[in-house]
C-alpha cells in the first residue's frame, strides 16, 4: 500500500515538497500515469500535517504540496473526517510557522468553488495556480479524454480572478495532437490571448507506448508539430513577458532561494506569484523572506531592489478579495 510510512524529510531548505496524492483517475489519451502510477490515493490529514511540522521545525517557510491530479485529493483526518483539498490546505495553513502554501498539478474537471475561495481567504496560500488545459479546442480536448470544454475552464479563471485579481495563472499546453487542425490550433492561440498566462509549458505530442493517443488516427506530421509549436511558444512568451513588466513598480516578498547563475553576487528567488527575482544583497538573505522592490521585467525573470528584510516574526499581510494587483 501506498503511504505506509512517511517520507524521509530533508532538512536545511526554505522549501520543502510534501507528497500527499498519488495516481490518477482521468485516464487522458496521451497519459501513462494511470497505467505507471495507479488509481487515485490519498494521505491521511495527520501523517501530512506531522511531515508539515517537521519541515517547518528544520525551517521551511514555504510548503509544495504534491500530487499527480493534487485537487482531487481526499483524505481523512483521525476522527474520520474527509478532506478536500481546500480543507487540508485551510489545516495546514494553521500549522505555526509555515509561511506559504502552494500544490501541484491541479485538473480543471477536479475544480471547486472551496477552492477558488482559499486563495481570497487564506494568506499563506500563494496567489498562483499551475491549471493545466492542454488545448483551447473543445474537439481537441475531446480527443484528449480530459472531461472538460474550455468555456469550464474560462469560468474557473473568471472565478479565480473574481477572488484575487493579482492571482497567476500558469498551464501547460501540448500541439499537434493527433488531427488538430489549422482552426483547433488558433483556438489555443485565442485563449492563450484571452487568459494571458504568466507562464506556460508547451509540448509537441509525442506518442506514449500503450496510450489511446499513440495509435489515433491522424497524426500530424513532425515539421507541423514544430512549427505549430515555435508559434505557440512566442505568443506565450510575449504574454509572459508583459505580465512581468507589469510587476515594475510593485514590491514584493521574495523567498530567496540562492545566488543568481545570471548575475555574480546577485540573489534569487520566487515572489508568491512563483516569478523568479534577481537583486543584490548577502548571503545571510538565503533562505529569508526579503521585500524587493521590481525594478525590471524581462521574458523569464524579474529584477529587483531589496529593501529592508521582514522580521521574521512579522504577520502575514491581511488579503481581501477586494484588493487589486
Amino acid at each position: 500500500a501506498k503511504f505506509t510510512a512517511l517520507p524521509v524529510t530533508r532538512s536545511g531548505g526554505a522549501i520543502a515538497s510534501v507528497t500527499v496524492q498519488e495516481g490518477c483517475d482521468r485516464y487522458c489519451t496521451y497519459c501513462v500515469v494511470p497505467t505507471t502510477r495507479g488509481r487515485e490515493w490519498s494521505r491521511d490529514v495527520e501523517a501530512i500535517l506531522g511531515e508539515v511540522a517537521e519541515n517547518v521545525r528544520q525551517g521551511a517557510l514555504e510548503i509544495i504540496l504534491l500530487g499527480q491530479n493534487v485537487n482531487a485529493y481526499q483524505g481523512e483526518d483521525r476522527q474520520g473526517l474527509r478532506h478536500d483539498l481546500a480543507a487540508l490546505l485551510r489545516r495546514v495553513a494553521r500549522v505555526d510557522g509555515v509561511r506559504r502554501l502552494r500544490f501541484v498539478t491541479s485538473h480543471p474537471a477536479d475544480m471547486s468553488d472551496e477552492l477558488v475561495a482559499v486563495f481570497a481567504e487564506v494568506p499563506q496560500v500563494c496567489p498562483y495556480l499551475h491549471l493545466p488545459i492542454q488545448s483551447g479546442a473543445d474537439r481537441i480536448l475531446d480527443r484528449m479524454g480530459r472531461n472538460h470544454d474550455v468555456a469550464t475552464y474560462l469560468t474557473w479563471v473568471d472565478k479565480l480572478r473574481r477572488a484575487l485579481p493579482e492571482i497567476a495563472l500558469a498551464s501547460d499546453f501540448i500541439v499537434g495532437f493527433p488531427g488538430e487542425s489549422d482552426d483547433d490550433f488558433r483556438q489555443t492561440l485565442d485563449l492563450v490571448d484571452r487568459v494571458g498566462f504568466a507562464h506556460a509549458y508547451s509540448f509537441q505530442f509525442s506518442p506514449r507506448p500503450e496510450t489511446p493517443a499513440a495509435t489515433l488516427p491522424d497524426q500530424i506530421p513532425e515539421a507541423v508539430r514544430a512549427q505549430r509549436l515555435e508559434v505557440l511558444q512566442t505568443r506565450l512568451n510575449a504574454a509572459q513577458l508583459a505580465a512581468n513588466q507589469r510587476q515594475v513598480g510593485r514590491v514584493e516578498e521574495v523567498l530567496v532561494e540562492g545566488f543568481s547563475k545570471r548575475q555574480d553576487g546577485e540573489l534569487t528567488g520566487r515572489t508568491p506569484g512563483y516569478r523568479r527575482v534577481n537583486f543584490p544583497g548577502p548571503a545571510t538573505w538565503i533562505g529569508r523572506l526579503v521585500r524587493v522592490e521590481i525594478i525590471a521585467g524581462m521574458a523569464h525573470s524579474l529584477k529587483g531592489r531589496a529593501l529592508d528584510r521582514l522580521p521574521d516574526e512579522c504577520n502575514l499581510p491581511d488579503r481581501s478579495p477586494d484588493e487589486g494587483g
